[in-house]
């Protein structure tokens, strides 16, 4: 379910808007392809999307320091909540500060074997967290679609699949863009997982039951102190979580902590009215509604029981982590 081709100097991405149905592949070779392809949720997921951005300035690096730092601020605005878009663009604009395409090319290479990696030790790390006969509910899609595989939610389930442990998934739906039935289902259900797919509304329901054991989200920022900015909906499940005693973990790569910001001044993303006016192309609400669609909301550090990273499952503050490997 890898998402991503790298094909020389250029990029190939896997076009989520028309999955489950379709599988097209688009090239990605100038920051316009690039700007679209996250703007439009043809590639989405934090670790996937900073890749992306990567390629998308390092292809198109010109040597006039003036505009590659345009660029690179046109790209970072194609998603401005997840943080890893803008730290790994701001790591190829320093790799390409004597002017070089190849350095450009070479760190954007880093970047995506540094995810690839992270991804798979997060699984490594997080996989003893399962227990056999688990029941383990995620929220969105934080899968190989979200990165360049293994994924960050559901490495920990990939692991724990290949030794032989089982367990079910629950996914939910997802709406307003149903990242979660289009997507989730969709590569679990491809790779042999027991996935059952519910509506959002039926997870309070379900928690109540007794039918989920666990909770493993993604994440788009992590702050120091432990607030996390994920996908819309993602607090509402942790509330549930708490109330019912269900341990809620994030997973994440260390790229997508932002250590110097917090939750109070970060933009958190509104999209058009389009995304709940219509699904796929029929309407559903009536001309004239007002909307309000935000694409992520904030979970806070007391509905969460631990982050699950490449360096190990930690609690916050996250200050010390790329120092020692270890939250302080």
């Amino acid at each position: 379910m890898r998402p991503i081709r790298i094909e020389g100097d250029s990029i190939a991405v896997l076009d989520q808007r028309l999955l489950p149905t379709r599988e097209v592949w688009i090239k990605v070779r100038s920051v316009d392809d690039a700007f679209s392809a996250i703007r439009e949720l043809k590639v989405r997921g934090a670790p996937l999307i900073g890749v992306v951005g990567a390629y998308g300035l390092a292809q198109n690096i010109t040597g006039n320091s003036q505009d590659d730092r345009l660029t690179a601020e046109k790209l970072k605005g194609a998603r401005p909540t997840a943080i890893n878009l803008a730290w790994a663009i701001d790591r190829v604009l320093r790799a390409s500060l004597d002017g070089s395409r190849g350095a450009a090319l070479e760190e954007a290479k880093n970047i995506f074997d540094e995810e690839l990696n992270n991804a798979r030790l997060i699984g490594v790390n997080g996989e003893p967290l399962i227990s056999e006969g688990d029941a383990v509910l995620t929220h969105c899609n934080a899968g190989a679609l979200a990165t360049v595989d293994y994924g960050t939610a559901l490495a920990p389930l990939r692991i724990a699949k290949d030794k032989g442990k089982k367990f079910r998934v629950f996914a939910t739906e997802t709406r307003p863009v149903m990242q979660g039935s289009r997507l989730t289902a969709y590569e679990l259900l491809k790779d042999g997982f027991d996935v059952t797919l519910i509506a959002d509304t039926a997870v309070g329901y379900t928690m109540s039951r007794g039918m989920i054991k666990k909770v493993i989200v993604g994440a788009d920022r992590v702050f120091n102190d432990g607030h996390t900015i994920n996908k819309i909906g993602t607090f509402q499940v942790a509330t549930l979580a708490k109330r019912f005693g269900i341990p809620f973990y994030v997973a994440l790569p260390l790229s997508t902590l932002d250590l110097e910001g917090n939750e109070a001044t970060t933009k958190i993303e509104e999209r058009g009215s389009v995304e709940l006016e219509y699904i796929r192309g029929k309407r559903v609400a009536p001309r004239g509604i007002k909307t309000f669609n935000p694409a992520f909301d904030i979970t806070p550090p007391d509905l969460i029981t631990a982050f699950i990273t490449e360096k190990g499952v930690l609690k916050p503050p996250f200050k010390a982590i790329n120092k020692i490997g270890t939250s302080s």
